[in-house]
């Protein structure tokens, strides 16, 4: 007896599946976007134990949405406006769904050489397309790889600055006087990528920004390093941002890439939201500096239509990665990687095994066009500045910088002081959120608390917008009397 199932059997239950799939897209809109249940509620209603026998398709099903859909925060929902959008589009778990399907462990290229090579062609399209240096494709010497986030490619791009800023890191290790530097805005998964190598936070170095953009200074950088040069210590690494996580700010790339490179420090640009706008020419200004960089990373999963995991890394040696990762066993040798002829992917990653991601962006890339996955991009920031326009124009709001793409951050205001305002904020914030008619998160700049509205969902539209709109004020209103 098998414990799998039969390809018709499959069939029949496959099409089970894709039909709650696609029933359960088309009512997003009709339930609340986050769950309100507490912590434990879920554990509470699974069986202590695992189940000995069997059983229907029917009943995983019935438990799904029962249980799990309504403790799930609903990432798809087209009011879903916190973090960074999540893009599961369909044409990506069709492509995810044949990923499955070959079930390919893409750790060499003779263990899937498909898996490979249909992502090396992708991610030197997607160069082209984002307007790279050709010297971040594998024609021009360097490369890219898929990542399953912008942490690990932040990680593995500390890890390759190691290893050239210092030829005996792969033997001795850190000693301590490595230097990386950051700013307040920067993404903390450089923070854990630093405490992941062995640096600790003390190898951290935070940079002044410029007041308003909240952008790197680089010659706050050039200050900096010539300091931690004079005192003996070695910087390693610089990350400039293209969209942060709180308030969408921009760091000056160009200036930031000329300062390190007096020094040598490696430049990896982390542009994990914002980068695939530059797929659209007028956005393109938002990469200006990066052919500068040592490497740079967007993420196809937010804001690409692609679902998680997939995130874009390039490096402009297509070396540098293997110099620091490469460990090459015995039982991993084969003709082709002794040939130098092919590229292992196992070498640009931490983990050994790797899944073929590169399936469900092509299959987004197929079934929308580079013109869709630009229409997608523009439609979002046309909302993004609508929103805008309409907080500058009511007295109860103003917002807390200007728009990023497709972010808008704003705070309410109450004609009585920054702490009350921002503590109306906060209330307003915690309201719609419990509403369940959408979800929103908060960041604070400049010391101030405000409300971030990230517009990105796959099926959002302008009635989605205005809805939200009409909550923000109503709530706001009841605040403020209050």
């Amino acid at each position: 007896m098998t414990a799998d199932l039969d390809p018709e059997e499959f069939r029949r239950l496959g099409h089970a599946v894709v039909d709650w799939i696609a029933d359960h897209r088309a009512g997003l809109d009709a339930l609340p976007v986050q769950p309100g249940v507490d912590p434990g509620w879920v554990r509470g209603q699974l069986p202590a134990s695992l189940p000995e026998d069997p059983a229907p398709l029917d009943a995983l099903l019935d438990t799904v949405d029962r249980v799990v859909v309504p403790a799930s925060t609903l990432w798809q929902h087209p009011r879903f406006f916190g973090y960074f959008p999540a893009n599961a589009s369909l044409h990506s778990l069709l492509g995810d769904m044949l990923s499955g399907a070959l079930g390919a462990q893409g750790m060499l290229w003779s263990t899937s050489p498909a898996a490979t090579e249909v992502e090396q062609v992708l991610m030197d399209g997607f160069a082209a397309a984002l307007g790279l240096d050709p010297a971040f494709t594998f024609a021009g010497g360097g490369g890219g790889c898929i990542q399953d986030s912008a942490s690990s490619g932040a990680l593995v791009a500390l890890l390759a600055a190691l290893h050239r800023a210092d030829p005996q890191w792969r033997e001795a290790g850190v000693t301590g006087d490595e230097r990386v530097y950051v700013t307040a805005e920067t993404h903390s998964s450089l923070a854990k990528a630093a405490r992941v190598a062995g640096l600790g936070a003390r190898a951290l170095r935070t940079v002044d920004t410029t007041p308003g953009s909240l952008g790197m200074r680089p010659d706050a950088l050039a200050a900096a390093i010539e300091a931690d040069v004079a005192a003996g210590l070695r910087p390693v690494l610089v990350c400039p941002t293209v969209g942060t996580t709180g308030t969408g700010a921009v760091d000056p790339v160009r200036g930031v890439a000329e300062a390190a490179r007096e020094h040598g420090v490696w430049v990896h640009v982390d542009a994990a939201w914002a980068g695939v706008a530059a797929l659209c020419p007028e956005f393109r200004d938002l990469l200006d500096g990066v052919e500068l960089a040592d490497s740079l990373s967007t993420d196809a999963h937010k804001w690409l239509l692609t679902a998680f995991d997939a995130s874009l890394l390039w490096v402009r040696n297509g070396a540098a990665l293997p110099a620091a990762l490469s460990i090459a066993p015995e039982y991993l040798r084969n003709a082709a990687s002794e040939s130098g002829q092919v590229v292992d992917y196992r070498d640009w990653q931490v983990p050994l095994g790797r899944r073929f991601r590169a399936l469900k962006l092509w299959a987004v890339v197929h079934g929308t066009g580079l013109s869709g996955l630009r229409s997608h991009i523009r439609e979002h920031v046309a909302l993004a500045a609508k929103l805008a326009d309409r907080v500058r124009a009511d007295p109860a709001f103003e917002l807390a910088s200007e728009p990023s793409l497709a972010l808008v951050c704003l705070r309410v205001v109450t004609g009585a002081g920054p702490e009350a305002d921002d503590a109306a904020t906060r209330e307003v914030l915690a309201r719609v959120n419990a509403s369940g008619a959408a979800f929103l998160t908060h960041t604070v700049a400049g010391g101030r608390y405000v409300i971030r509205v990230a517009i990105g969902s796959v099926t959002t539209r302008a009635e989605h917008i205005d809805e939200l709109w009409d909550r923000l004020r109503a709530e706001a209103t009841s605040v403020v009397r209050s």
